[in-house]
C-alpha cells in the first residue's frame, strides 16, 4: 500500500493527548451493570486491567458484564512508557487469588474469561504458577467458561511458559505492542525478538493452541514497519490479532505521534486477513481483550480456523 494513500492525523505539543478526534470519544461509564460489577470486584478484592490501564471501553464492556481480570497485584516491576499501570516493588503473592477469581467468574456466569497480569520479575517463575492455578480453578468451578490468558514474557523463561501452556487456556495472548524500531523506546525491559520467540514456543509446545497478539499504533511507527510486524507475527504462527490506537495516559507518558482514522484501521484489518490471520480486530478503540469472546467465536466459525 502506498503510504501517501494513508490519511493520518499527526499531533504535537503538550496538549496533544486532549485533542481527540470525534471517533475516539466515548460515553462516561455509570450504567447499572457497571456499578454492580464494580461492587462485586471490590467485594472479591480483585483487580481489572480495565481500571488500572484506564481502558476507554470500560463502560461498554462492564455494561455487558465483560472484564479482564488482572492477577498478581496492581504494581508492575517494569515501566513501559505507554502504560498507566503503577510501577514499583510488589507485595508477595496472594495464594487465594485463583479461588476468588474462579468464584467471581462462577457468580457472574461468564462464558468467556480473560486473565492478565502485571510483570512480576521479582518472582522466579514470573507468576506463571498463579496463572496456571487460575485457569484450572476456573475450569473446575465454571466448566462452561473458556479462558484466555494475556501473559507477560516471563523474562524468556521456557519452564514458566510451559507451566501456563500445560494448564491449557483456550487462547494464549502475548502482546508485541509495537514495531521493532520503536519497541526499545516504549518497552525498555522487554525485547521484540523475545516476544516473537514466546509465541513461536507456544506452537512448539502445543500446535493446536490458538495464539494471539496485539499492536498499539500511534507511537512513532511507520506504515511499512507496522506491516512488517504483522508479517513477523504470522511468521511465528500467530492466529489472532488486535490493533488499536495509543492514548496517552498522562503527560509523563510517551506523546501520541498520530491518530489513525477508522478507514486506516479497516485497511490494517484487510492486510492482516490477507496475511492469513484467522481474525483481526482493528479499530480506534480496540484493545487486547475487547470483545475477545466474539473474536474467538468468529475465528472458530471459520472452516480453516481449527480453534
Amino acid at each position: 500500500m502506498d503510504k501517501r494513500d494513508v490519511k493520518q492525523e499527526r499531533v504535537q505539543g503538550p496538549n496533544a493527548a486532549r485533542r481527540l478526534p470525534s471517533w475516539m470519544k466515548v460515553r462516561m461509564p455509570g450504567g447499572p451493570n457497571y456499578i454492580d460489577l464494580k461492587r462485586l470486584l471490590r467485594d472479591s478484592s480483585l483487580h481489572t486491567v480495565c481500571e488500572e490501564a484506564r481502558c476507554p471501553n470500560i463502560g461498554e464492556c462492564w455494561e455487558r458484564r465483560a472484564a479482564t481480570f488482572m492477577i498478581l497485584g496492581d504494581i508492575c516491576t517494569r515501566r513501559c512508557h505507554y502504560c498507566a499501570v503503577a510501577t514499583g516493588t510488589p507485595m508477595g503473592i496472594d495464594v487465594m487469588e485463583p479461588e476468588r477469581l474462579a468464584r467471581t467468574v462462577q457468580k457472574l456466569g461468564l462464558r468467556y474469561c480473560v486473565i492478565t497480569s502485571v510483570n512480576r520479575d521479582d518472582l522466579a517463575d514470573g507468576g506463571a504458577l498463579i496463572f496456571s492455578r487460575c485457569i484450572r480453578r476456573v475450569n473446575d468451578l465454571a466448566p462452561g467458561c473458556r479462558v484466555e490468558v494475556l501473559i507477560p514474557d516471563f523474562d524468556g523463561s521456557t519452564p514458566a511458559l510451559e507451566t501456563v501452556v500445560r494448564a491449557r487456556p483456550n487462547v494464549l495472548n502475548h502482546n508485541i505492542e509495537s514495531v521493532r524500531r520503536v519497541f526499545p523506546r516504549v518497552r525498555p525491559r522487554g525485547d521484540y525478538r523475545r516476544s516473537l520467540d514466546l509465541l513461536a514456543a507456544v506452537k512448539e509446545m502445543d500446535p493446536d493452541m490458538p495464539t494471539k497478539s496485539g499492536i498499539i499504533v500511534g507511537m512513532g511507527e511507520e506504515w511499512d514497519e507496522l506491516v512488517e510486524t504483522m508479517e513477523d507475527l504470522r511468521g511465528v504462527g500467530c492466529d489472532l490479532l488486535t490493533v488499536g490506537q495509543y492514548l496517552r495516559p498522562s503527560q509523563k507518558h510517551l506523546p501520541i505521534d498520530r491518530f489513525y482514522s477508522p478507514e486506516e484501521f479497516d485497511r490494517i484489518r484487510a492486510i492482516g486477513e490477507g496475511l492469513g490471520f484467522k481474525h483481526v480486530a482493528s479499530g480506534p478503540l480496540v484493545r487486547s481483550s475487547y470483545h475477545a469472546d466474539e473474536q474467538h467465536d468468529a475465528a472458530a466459525a471459520s472452516p480453516a480456523a481449527g480453534l
